[in-house]
Formats: C-alpha cells, structure tokens, sequence
C-alpha cells in the first residue's frame, strides 16, 4: 500500500495526547499545548478502558447501551472518534495520556523497541531489560503538573501496577490508590472527584483488551467484557458529583488475524523477510525491523514487495517525515535511534508473527498497534453533571 495514504494520528487536535492538557488547561492550569478545546469542568475524571476502540464499541450497542448513549457526544459534541498515537499499542498510548507528548516526545515507541545505548530489545510494557526510566522519559507528567497547581490528583488502579517504570514515567503524580475490584475503583474515583474542589482522576481496566487478544473481539467472551465496561462506566457516571465531567475513552482499537498462513506472516519461517535483518522489534500489527548494517534498504524493498497490500512499509526517515509518531519536528534525536531503520504497519486483517522467537504474542487473535481506523479510532466520550 502507499504510505502517504495511510492514516495518521490527529496530533494536536483530537489525539489521545492532547486529552488531558484541554482538560487542563480548562481548569487553569499550564501544561504542553493543544488545539483541542474541551467545555471547562472543576473535577475531571478519565476513565480509559484498554481496547476499547471506536469501530468495536459501534458495532456492539446491545452490549454497551450506555456507552453507545454516549457516541453522539464524543469528541466535545462533535459525534467523532479521537485518535491514539503510533504504534497503536498500551505503552505508547498510557504514555501519551500522561504527559501530552506523542510517542516521537516522550520515546515509549513501541511495543518493544531498540535501546540504542545497550544495544539490545526492550519491552516498554514490563520494562524488560531494565532502564533507567527517567532517562528513557524525561517529561513530567500532567499528573504531576496538576498536583503541583493544587489541583487534587490521583490515580485509581490495579495494586499490582503502582511501581511499575511504565506508571513512574506515564502516570505517576498525587495519589495512587490500589483497589483489585474494578467496582470499587469506580466508587473510589466518584469519591476522590467530590472530595476537593478541583480535582483530576485517572481510573483504568485491562480485562477487556485482555479477553479481546485470547479470544477475539467479537468473542461470547469479549462480548461479556463489554457488558462489565458498560455497567463500570454507568455506575461512575452515576456517582459525579456537581462541576464535574467523565471521560471514556481508550488507548487503541484491535482487530482479529485470522489463523491462516495468507494472514500471517512468519519472519521465523520466511528467509525473505528474515534476510539482514538483525532484530525485530514492534509487534505483529506494528514492526521496527532493525537492519543489519548496510543492509536496510534491502530489508525495506523486500518487506515491501513481500507484505505488498497488507501493509504500509516505510523507512525510519519517511516514517518521521509522514507524522507517524508526531508533529512536524516532535520527534527527538534521543528518540530517533530507537525507531526500526524499517516501519511497518499492517492494513486489513494480517501481521507479521514470529512463532519462534514471539510464541506467545504469536498466538493471539485479537492484535493492534497499526494505523487503520479500526486501531487508531477511539472514543472521547463524555458525561458531564
């Protein structure tokens, strides 16, 4: 496919990054800029439900009632999907979500990308190896800034993600309150809302994008983690008190790779796309491949002649320059080197797999992490008292 074509994240206007500072800044507090101007509101709530995408949620209103409700109103009234960043993938997006940045910024851009200094994969999600995580992302979080605008801050999620790297330099700021049953988070959130005069919270729930990898998102089981985000939802909203405003939204979509050779790509198994390559980052929906030296222009060619139509293949420089992960000029020479000499993301329904190397992320149905709608689309739903 041509990669001019492909689509690009609403940076600066309707991205994921520019949520909290809009809401930010309707409170009167600084923080990084954005074009998205969102109605003011003293008590600010976000609840992100991982893998909640735009086109899933649509096609499941008997499942979601409440947030379907909701849709008309997405993006401050506009009835249109907000976007995530790229890769469409839970590092990069929680990233984004906490300091306003987009990956090409804050430099969580990928799944699993190259540290350039050890020379070697590290996962984002479980910070495997270990990096200094200051070093990796230097900005404060809007977290942070709100805290220290005396705005009353917390985030409400799972005890076991408190002191993780990935919440130290994504979501870290005021409070942290641990609750393991998501019903009780959603109380605790309404109640952290009522109890300052400003307030932002921040509430989270994995179980959906969880259920939608192992199943896939049209699953009886992933069906019923709608119904549960849709209860959750409802019974917070329920709950806001006065001056306040609820955000819904997600951090990317997912699609279903059916288990077919035709829709899966072994570079394990296929000595075209393994040839010069020396590692492969990303994930199968979304590739850093890095190349041998000399060789990338190689690995370019051949990617692109063997994906063809399943996927937009571009190098590191083209992939900067066509906005993928951020504005003109965002991305950051400490970023750079962290990006694949080759980028690709999918289109449709395929991915490049690594049954080998990646048995288990091999094994999953329900994928994301590229450009299509279908990943980038995400709700902005809001519910205002």
């Amino acid at each position: 496919e041509v990669p001019a074509l492909a689509p690009v994240p609403a940076w600066g206007t309707a991205s994921l990054a520019d949520l909290l500072p809009a809401a930010l800044a309707g409170m009167g507090v600084p923080g990084p800029t954005t074009g998205l101007v969102l109605p003011p509101a003293d008590r600010v709530c976000v609840f992100l439900v991982d893998g909640l995408g735009w086109e899933v949620l649509r096609a499941h209103p008997a499942e979601a009632p409440f947030l379907t409700s909701l849709l008309p109103g997405s993006l401050a009234g506009t009835g249109r999907p907000a976007t995530a960043g790229f890769p469409s993938t839970t590092a990069s997006s929680l990233a984004s979500v906490g300091t306003g940045l987009p990956a090409g910024a804050h430099g969580l851009a990928g799944y699993r990308i190259l540290d350039p200094d050890a020379d070697r994969l590290m996962n984002q999600l479980r910070w495997d190896p270990w990096t200094d995580p200051h070093l990796w992302q230097p900005y404060p979080t809007v977290f942070r800034l709100a805290h220290e605008a005396g705005v009353a801050t917390c985030q409400v999620s799972a005890p076991a993600f408190e002191h993780t790297p990935l919440t130290r330099v994504a979501l870290s700021g005021g409070r942290w309150f641990g609750r393991l049953d998501p019903g009780e988070r959603m109380d605790l959130a309404a109640s952290r809302l009522a109890a300052a005069d400003r307030a932002l919270v921040y509430t989270y729930y994995a179980d959906l994008d969880a259920c939608g990898h192992r199943f896939g998102v049209d699953s009886p089981e992933w069906r019923g983690q709608l119904r549960t985000v849709d209860a959750l939802a409802l019974r917070l909203a329920e709950q806001l008190p006065p001056r306040a405003v609820l955000y819904v939204t997600a951090d990317h979509g997912m699609v279903d790779v059916p288990m077919t050779e035709e829709s899966r790509y072994d570079v394990d198994e296929d000595w075209e796309l393994s040839a010069g390559v020396r590692l492969l980052g990303g994930e199968g929906r979304a590739r850093h491949v890095y190349a041998v030296p000399g060789a990338a222009a190689d690995v370019l060619t051949v990617w692109r002649e063997v994906l063809g139509e399943d996927a937009w293949v571009v190098g590191r420089e083209e992939a900067v320059e066509l906005g993928w992960f951020g504005p003109p000029g965002a991305v950051e020479s400490r970023v750079v080197g962290r990006l694949g000499d080759v980028i690709v993301a999918m289109t449709g329904t395929a991915a490049v797999v690594a049954t080998s190397s990646e048995p288990n992320e091999s094994a999953l149905i329900g994928m994301h992490g590229s450009l299509t709608s279908a990943e980038l689309d995400i709700p902005l739903l809001e519910v205002r008292s």
